[in-house]
């Protein structure tokens, strides 16, 4: 069983940068992949990032690319996502999610456990 905690979300303005942890206890998930995934209002849960066991693949949703990355620490046991030039269109609550494999997916179904959420709110 793992239980993952986010955190790091808060309003920002439009342009502004954030930082979201992952923090995971319960056991190791320096063999799974990781990823992130978003839930806007009325909206259903989409893939943000994820990446694999070692770090050594990422991959992102095509309208985060090139502002957000994602990163972990195997000996922390901690995944994150440092979001720049953020966007009132990435206004969400953000989740952390571990998956069944090491290699991390852009299905949700993929994933075993999940996070609580964190919300983010950026400002017009």
């Amino acid at each position: 069983q793992v239980q993952l905690v986010e955190s790091g979300g808060g309003l920002v303005q439009a342009g502004g940068s954030l930082r979201l942890s992952c923090a995971a206890s319960g056991r190791t998930i320096s063999m799974n992949g990781m990823g992130w995934f978003r839930q806007a209002p009325g909206k259903g849960r989409g893939f943000v990032a994820r990446i694999t066991w070692n770090g050594g693949i990422t991959d992102y949703a095509n309208d985060v690319k090139g502002r957000f990355t994602i990163s972990r620490d195997n000996v922390k046991n901690m995944v994150y996502l440092q979001m720049n030039s953020l966007r009132p269109e990435d206004t969400a609550v953000y989740y952390c999610a571990v998956d069944r494999s090491g290699l991390g997916s852009k299905n949700p179904l993929e994933y075993t456990y999940w996070g609580q959420g964190t919300q983010v709110t950026v400002s017009s």
